[in-house]
């Protein structure tokens, strides 16, 4: 069984762990209408996604 010849830095150890922080969600804008929409969701004002409505939004 393998065994490290040496310990771990501290700075070894949380260099590896920066790319499992926490980052906040990036939004972009629907082209219909203008609303924050997440990446690769359906926008839930118009129901347009990739220029098509997929949804059917029902107006208030």
């Amino acid at each position: 069984m393998a065994v490290p010849k040496r310990r771990t830095s501290k700075m070894k150890k949380r260099l590896r762990r920066s790319g499992q922080r926490w980052r906040a969600a990036k939004f972009k804008s629907c082209p219909e209408c203008g609303n924050a929409v997440p990446s690769h969701i359906a926008c839930p004002s118009c129901g347009f996604y990739r220029d098509r409505q997929v949804l059917s939004v029902d107006a208030m």
